[in-house]
């Protein structure tokens, strides 16, 4: 076949690939484009979009975790499982030898404690968080829903302060600045009065219903600790993907009488549902490729139908089989890409305006948060591109295949 003066640059296949793909003057062609384009984009975007709302919902729900409990607690290595920590002695040495690690930020003592509220003729049962002065609040002023966190400037007045979630302030009808009566049970029963210097909001029901935040020396004094007696360490960590090895790290260097456990360990319920999102994220982006697939082969072979009395002609004229595949290929390729540019445009941009305007709700009651949380991983993307391409073409040679099944004669014929 004589090649073209105008382009002389350009392959056959590639050159009639161009002109049945953009400059087609047939209706139901020009269609077929579309819809292929129309598939591609919606799927690749909303794999995009799946992906950054499994990796957000995953994220959020994990530094709330690790904002409340720590990334690992140091505790009494017994058969206690009760809310009420095994007391031991402090640490420094400990604490100086933590601290020399790469990954550790932080190390901060704490105690737990179950008691009962009793405010408005209203009884909640809670357990008592008793942290000190060194306590790290970064946390608690991103989720405070008024008020503030706790003053250990004055160690006496901070006895008398306590921080509780919105649930239960909104259960007993409390808000800041009320004081309660907080029970605990033991030996002779305890009776304390506090005032609520702060309401947060979690935003995680394990958490909200059950704990508020007082003074560990208040622990320690209902308990009849010693005052260097903690009820354990939390530890927060900076990179927290190599959490393994830290809790690793430090066991070797732990006394026998105390273990490390990791924030999965404490809340395994939690963290089993984020691991099966992961399971569901790859059946969900399976079904989407595969739909995506069946588009792309459907339209390649109506295409090529279309096309059997150019593809006669074609054949007619010497061309090869193969160089006829490649036309359609090559067409295939530009829908692909075209709906793959599409599709990321759709799905970035639609993230990018959940994350600043945070438009889509949630109930916070059932997703732990009040948004739909987007978090993008390029990664993840570019990965995502390379695979559906090349899922996309290598399946694709299997339709185009029907061009070695169609006579030159009888297709010329075909109208």
């Amino acid at each position: 076949m004589r090649r073209y003066k105008n382009i002389p640059a350009l392959s056959f296949a590639s050159f009639i690939a161009g002109r049945i793909t953009f400059k087609s003057t047939r209706t139901f062609s020009k269609l077929i484009v579309r819809i292929a384009i129309v598939g591609i984009t919606l799927g690749l975007g909303i794999m995009i979009l799946s992906l950054a709302v499994v990796r957000g919902f995953k994220q959020e729900i994990r530094e709330k975790m690790r904002g409340f409990a720590g990334d690992i607690q140091i505790l009494k290595f017994d058969l206690n499982n009760s809310y009420e920590n095994s007391p031991y002695l402090a640490d420094p040495k400990f604490v100086q030898k933590a601290l020399t690690q790469k990954l550790v930020t932080n190390i901060m003592p704490f105690a737990t404690k179950p008691g009962i509220i009793k405010a408005n003729s209203e009884i909640e049962g809670v357990v008592l968080k008793g942290v000190d002065k060194n306590y790290d609040w970064s946390f608690f002023k991103k989720i405070m829903v008024s008020g503030r966190v706790m003053n250990f400037s004055d160690s006496v007045a901070a006895q008398k302060e306590i921080m509780v979630s919105q649930q239960t302030a909104d259960r007993l009808r409390l808000k800041v600045g009320d004081k309660i009566l907080m029970y605990f049970i033991q030996q002779p029963l305890r009776e304390r009065s506090f005032k609520i210097v702060g309401i947060y909001s979690s935003g995680v029901d394990e958490v909200d219903k059950t704990y508020v935040v007082g003074a560990m020396s208040l622990i320690q004094r209902l308990n009849d600790w010693v005052p260097d007696q903690i009820g354990g360490y939390e530890i927060r960590v900076s990179n927290f993907d190599r959490i393994d090895k830290v809790v690793d790290d430090i066991n070797d260097v732990l006394p026998t009488k105390l273990k490390a456990y990791t924030v999965q360990q404490t809340y395994p319920t939690i963290f089993e549902w984020l691991r099966l999102l992961d399971t569901n994220t790859v059946v969900m982006l399976s079904l989407m490729l595969i739909v995506a697939v069946i588009n792309m082969i459907s339209a390649l072979l109506i295409m090529i139908l279309e096309r059997t009395s150019m593809i006669g002609m074609f054949k007619a004229m010497g061309a090869t089989n193969w160089s006829i595949q490649k036309i359609f290929l090559i067409n295939a390729l530009y829908l692909v890409g075209l709906g793959m540019l599409f599709g990321n445009i759709f799905g970035f941009g639609l993230g990018f305006f959940q994350n600043m305007t945070h438009t889509f709700k949630l109930d916070p009651e059932s997703y732990y948060m009040a948004f739909v949380p987007i978090q993008f991983n390029w990664l993840d993307a570019i990965e995502l591109n390379v695979g559906i391409l090349a899922v996309c073409l290598l399946v694709l040679v299997i339709p185009s295949m029907l061009v070695s099944k169609i006579s030159p004669v009888k297709a010329i014929r075909f109208k």
